[in-house]
């Protein structure tokens, strides 16, 4: 039986501008989303509304764990989903604040099942470190360092090739990466889709899109309010991108069901969508 990020949650009731080379692409992350996510951690309520997630794991039946050089002169770590045959369309998954769990493993595993010939690569922003407890994702997520975050990514990038074609999907923390991951791709960009993250309001830096955003926000998220998705909306608008905004009657983490405020009808409908997009972007 196919083994699904909707058929877990039946299963256990919570959950949970001018082109630039890679290497020389820097966003200034200690400003903007960034630390506001590094606020947001440091931020008790913001703990409270994400429930420690229910022990689990997960065997693949596809992906494995494997190293990848960074330009920082380390080493990183990500859960790799080959294609069946030879690709150069990949999807990078962003974690939550958790880390690189197999929750996130399983929903890597299920866009690489529904979508088709794609690379998809998942990858540990936090460096082997993974919380179950919420003091600990709060640390990990506020202590996560800016330049290795980005060093991270560009890893990544340099993993899947120069003629890799590049989408990228995350929650929460790991939407803002999404965002971030689609600037810092260029030219290689071809879909971004964020799930709650902070967004990035700097014109200039969205000016730097290749393109376009498909973004997922809930109206009672009193973390990213919905003055904040406005004003990025105009900004997109100033930056000449276009943005795809979704707004659900949900709370924040509202597709995380280990969260409280899981909504599982928004998220099935979040995950067409997004399911939706990709496919027109990764297609041949």
């Amino acid at each position: 039986m196919k083994i699904t990020f909707f058929t877990l949650t039946a299963l256990v009731l919570s959950f949970f501008a001018p082109e630039k080379k890679q290497e020389d692409t820097k966003i200034p992350l200690c400003h903007g989303p960034a630390n506001g996510m590094s606020l947001l951690a440091a931020d008790p309520n913001f703990a409270k509304a994400h429930a420690e997630p229910l022990p689990f794991h997960y065997e693949s039946k596809a992906g494995e764990m494997v190293k990848f050089k960074t330009p920082d002169g380390k080493m990183a770590d990500g859960f790799l989903l080959k294609a069946k045959k030879p690709s150069d369309k990949w999807l990078l998954v962003y974690q939550e604040w958790w880390g690189l769990n197999d929750y996130i493993k399983m929903q890597a595993e299920t866009y690489y099942n529904d979508l088709s010939d794609v690379n998809v690569l998942a990858l540990d922003m936090y460096d082997g470190k993974v919380a179950t407890k919420q003091e600990d994702a709060a640390k990990y997520m506020q202590g996560a360092d800016q330049n290795r975050l980005q060093a991270i990514t560009k890893g990544a990038l340099m993993y899947a090739g120069p003629k890799a074609k590049v989408a990228s999907v995350g929650w929460c923390f790991g939407g803002m990466l999404s965002l971030q991951s689609a600037i810092l791709s260029g030219k290689q960009a071809v879909g971004c889709v964020m799930y709650y993250g902070f967004p990035i309001q700097d014109v200039s830096k969205l000016k730097m899109l290749d393109t376009d955003v498909l973004a997922f926000f809930g109206t009672k998220d009193g973390f990213i309010k919905q003055e904040s998705v406005k004003e990025f909306e105009e900004n997109m608008k100033k930056a000449d991108e276009k943005l795809m905004v979704k707004m659900y009657d949900a709370d924040h983490a509202f597709a995380n069901p280990s969260n409280p405020n899981f909504d599982k009808a928004a998220t099935e409908d979040a995950y067409k969508r997004s399911l939706t997009y990709l496919k027109s972007k990764l297609k041949a």
